[in-house]
């Protein structure tokens, strides 16, 4: 289990399906950025054997070398997406996961029907440019874990009703339903249209933001890769403090240059404490204080429902593996629950309603391998940890824990834990 923590080389190709042109390429190696491209017949290899299998209607979805995952997929018979991961223990539940929102990133940037109704390869690619951001923050170690879970990453500020009320009252100067406040790509707080953005865009949207340089306004143009495909919504952002953006989705009213400083200020001046309180929350995303047991390094806490989710590893002070080796063992783990244990799709009640018996875990663990000495004589960071989760109605929670907690304790210690939680989501 320790080694599925490695971060591989990772290799991204969208092609033209109905030409097999190359349209971009992008890689990330270690958790990095990489300008390492593949070789072009490699490319053309990849795409040929896709190609060949629908010439015999077969769809060729996935494969596996000793050392590499690939997945393959095509959108309205016109992208094709490519993936190839080397690391070690990948599920291929994650790399289509990956796929789906690339191609959600490309419709958010560019717009459905250019990627549908190819008229110039040329001017695709020049326009496909503006997604490499984007794209290549999927691509690397992150903080997050939207693209994977597919529901939106939030934090908990301690005065959530009070932002709340001052985001609403501005959303409805501005003439908008739809209004939050983001830091670090985490949403904070949303107005009730906001939580109503459908998938993919309700994660794509505060991870753009996240990924954006520093602007104290923006007025970004956007489509919505499931309410508003072909047609473009003005993302505006305001920068309230270093680090905080307010976001607002809008159609051609109200200019940029209309949002006068009296109305932000008028609405976020008097809870300046608590935007300077939520944004020095963001890298634990939960309140300071909160009864959890100290063995637990990292949590995983997502509401399948409303589509939200916490995701920290800033738990268990410094002892243990290292922040990025925590967020990959807590994502390894979700693909295998998710891929084995909770799968999606099948929920209780609809098993009800069908007569069936209804056989779903309450909750699975994982200890991972023995200590064993490292390639450089060192223990591994990631041996005898523990891997918890423990689902109740929408809730499923996810935690990584220190070796010291026994394994028979481990879901008492999940269920307590997801009791002290549950009034966050």
């Amino acid at each position: 289990m320790a080694e599925e923590g490695a971060a591989g080389a990772v290799h991204l190709l969208c092609l033209a399906a109905s030409s097999g042109v190359p349209l971009f390429c992008r890689s990330s190696r270690g958790g990095a950025p990489s300008r390492q491209q593949l070789p072009f017949s490699v490319i053309g290899s990849l795409n040929g054997v896709h190609m060949f299998g629908q010439n015999l209607d077969v769809t060729l979805r996935s494969a596996r070398t000793e050392d590499t995952a690939v997945v393959w997929k095509t959108f309205h018979d016109s992208v094709t997406l490519i993936v190839l991961c080397s690391e070690t223990g990948l599920e291929e539940l994650r790399l289509e996961r990956l796929l789906e929102l690339v191609f959600g990133a490309m419709v958010l940037l560019v717009g459905l029907e250019e990627l549908t109704k190819i008229r110039n390869v040329e001017r695709l690619k020049k326009d496909l440019r503006a997604t490499y951001g984007l794209i290549d923050s999927l691509l690397v170690d992150t903080e997050l874990a939207g693209d994977l879970t597919q529901c939106v990453d939030c934090i908990v500020p301690a005065d959530g009703p009070l932002l709340q009320e001052a985001l609403a009252g501005f959303a409805k100067e501005m003439g908008s339903a739809f209004a939050s406040l983001v830091a670090g790509g985490r949403v904070a707080a949303g107005t009730e249209g906001w939580w109503r953005l459908g998938a993919p865009e309700a994660v794509l949207l505060p991870w753009l933001v996240g990924t954006l340089p520093a602007q104290t306004a923006r007025d970004y143009p956007v489509y919505l890769p499931h309410g508003s495909p072909s047609v473009p919504h003005r993302l505006l952002t305001l920068m309230l403090l270093p680090g905080l953006e307010l976001c607002v989705l809008c159609g051609p009213q109200p200019p940029l240059s209309q949002v006068e400083p009296q109305v932000l200020e008028r609405w976020w001046q008097p809870v300046l404490e608590p935007l300077r309180a939520c944004l020095a929350l963001a890298p634990q995303g939960i309140p300071a204080g909160l009864p959890l047991h100290p063995d637990i390094l990292g949590l995983l806490l997502l509401h399948l429902e409303q589509r939200r989710g916490l995701f920290t590893v800033d738990l268990g002070g410094e002892e243990g593996p290292s922040p990025s080796t925590r967020r990959r063992l807590l994502r390894s783990f979700y693909v295998l629950v998710t891929a084995t244990h909770f799968p999606p799709g099948q929920p209780e009640d609809k098993a009800e309603e069908q007569g069936c018996p209804v056989e779903a875990p309450r909750a699975c663990y994982v200890v991972s391998g023995a200590a064993v000495e490292g390639p450089q004589g060192r223990q591994d960071p990631g041996a005898g940890l523990r891997l918890v989760a423990v689902q109740a109605g929408p809730l499923r929670l996810l935690l990584l824990v220190s070796p010291r907690s026994p394994t028979h304790a481990l879901r008492g210690l999940a269920t307590r834990s997801l009791q002290v939680l549950t009034p966050f989501l």
